[in-house]
């Protein structure tokens, strides 16, 4: 009898009594199994669908932090409310407008989803994070009338403990998508890696492991990995790498023009195919020449060093010195980024930073006289993007100016270095790509003297050093080699 009254006890607690009740758990079953049921009415295709989708989608990592937010605040509320009645009311109004934000922020992510074409285990969990948590909340909402009437004591609390769960786990994910699964760890302390079970292993000893895997890593992953794979394509590992994605392969072995991936990632960056996507910092000039010249080189997933590089990995970079003010020229580079030919962009949000000039628009017609035209802008500009173009020579005049230019590409142009010898007095020059040009050994000596300069690119030139002998093979006279890259 006793278990047939507590039993009978719980059901009229928990039954609803009034139809408008009835209706409204009903209603809130129904849109749970709606919400349920959602990823598998509109799949994730991987495939990009409407810009309006992206547009608002784009949205979604702003939206969030409302519903974080007023979920924190709920439990401090109703703890507070205990002396304060009146915030105990206001508990429940915040509640509301938590279900509501949730509810529009599981919206927007779809559509960031959905729209972007992005697919992955990391993008699944996130979502379904973002529907136990919206279901979560809203019964929430209609279980806490019970517990403020002490007709239920233990539910609303119970519920409001998991809403908090979900809500960080939740957020995990969202921010796994966003940093990487190692945004956490990266920096992580080595005896708290090994002692938690996180220490990598010790990564092999080719290039492509050296040097071009983390570059994928803490640039493209966040996008093109396990957890959310961007229109079809992975970067996590070598062979997912060169299978390449919706699109097809991009990377060529030994074509690097008709490597989708190295376009993608020297295009300026504000244009719309541009990578890394998404707002994230493009990739340095050094980055960018090591990807090209590994793809150059046949992408060998065990080669241990590239032609024509020489890295010089134990010294540190200088530290960068900031450019003087340039806003009194924002307008003239504005009109810039408007019209067609070559463009002035910011380095990064900071204005102190400098700028890129931008050549790939109108290479073919870039010259001389056209670079003569930036001189007023030389002080400001960090990194010259000149390969490719038709500068001969004579432009070292003209660079000779770039007082804070820490980057140089020259790489395919009519370079045969006679004005090399110029270029010493900057001391912030650390890259220089010369790949492909007509220089000789004697005329790159001068950047010798540069003591910033680590990096020097002469692949494909008469100036590049042999590659080395394989052992027991008889050594040939000695000749005086050529440096490639500075000591």
């Amino acid at each position: 009898m006793k278990t047939g009254e507590t039993l009978a006890v719980l059901a009229d607690n928990w039954l609803p009594k009034s139809k408008a009740t009835r209706v409204t758990w009903t209603a809130a079953l129904a849109f749970s199994l709606l919400l349920i049921v959602l990823p598998w009415i509109v799949r994730l295709d991987g495939k990009p669908h409407a810009d309006w989708q992206q547009f608002l989608g784009r949205f979604h990592p702003l939206a969030v932090h409302l519903p974080i937010a007023l979920l924190l605040l709920v439990p401090l509320l109703e703890i507070v409310g205990v002396l304060r009645p009146a915030l105990r009311e206001a508990a429940g109004f915040v509640l509301g407008l938590a279900f509501v934000s949730c509810l529009g922020s599981l919206v927007l992510g779809f559509l960031l989803a959905y729209g972007g074409g992005s697919v992955g285990t990391t993008v699944s969990r996130h979502m379904a994070g973002g529907i136990t948590l919206t279901i979560a909340t809203m019964l929430c909402l209609l279980a806490r009338p019970w517990w403020e009437r002490n007709a239920v004591a233990y539910v609303y609390p119970a519920l409001l403990a998991c809403t908090l769960l979900a809500l960080v786990w939740t957020a995990h994910q969202g921010g796994t998508l966003s940093h990487g699964s190692n945004y956490l760890t990266q920096y992580m302390p080595v005896g708290l890696k090994r002692w938690t079970g996180l220490e990598e292993a010790p990564a092999a000893g080719s290039f492509y492991a050296k040097h071009i895997n983390p570059i994928f890593d803490s640039n493209c992953v966040a996008c093109h990995g396990v957890g959310k794979v961007k229109g079809g394509l992975r970067l996590d590992s070598y062979d997912l790498v060169m299978k390449g994605g919706q699109d097809g392969v991009v990377i060529v072995a030994g074509q690097p023009e008709k490597s989708m991936l190295l376009t993608r990632i020297t295009l300026p960056p504000g244009h719309k195919q541009f990578m890394p996507a998404e707002g994230k910092p493009p990739l340095s000039a050094e980055q960018i020449a090591w990807i090209k010249a590994w793809i150059e080189q046949g992408a060998s997933p065990t080669a241990t060093s590239m032609t024509g590089i020489d890295l010089h990995e134990q010294q540190a970079e200088p530290p960068l010195q900031p450019v003087g003010d340039y806003s009194a020229l924002m307008p003239e580079i504005g009109q810039m980024d408007q019209a067609q030919g070559p463009k002035l962009k910011q380095l990064s949000s900071k204005p102190e930073d400098g700028l890129v000039l931008f050549t790939v628009d109108s290479a073919a017609t870039f010259g001389d006289a056209q670079l003569k035209q930036f001189q007023k802008f030389a002080p400001y500009i960090v990194d010259a993007e000149l390969g490719r173009t038709a500068v001969t020579n004579a432009s070292f005049d003209t660079l000779k100016q770039f007082t804070h230019l820490r980057a140089l590409h020259l790489e395919g142009t009519q370079i045969t270095g006679d004005g090399l010898a110029k270029l010493p007095p900057l001391s912030q020059l650390t890259y220089i790509n010369l790949s492909g040009t007509q220089v000789t050994a004697a005329s790159v000596a001068p950047l010798s003297a540069m003591k910033n300069l680590r990096h020097i690119y002469l692949y494909n030139t008469p100036a590049q050093p042999p590659p080395p002998l394989p052992p027991d093979t008889p050594s040939a006279p000695a000749q005086p080699a050529a440096k490639s890259a500075a000591p």
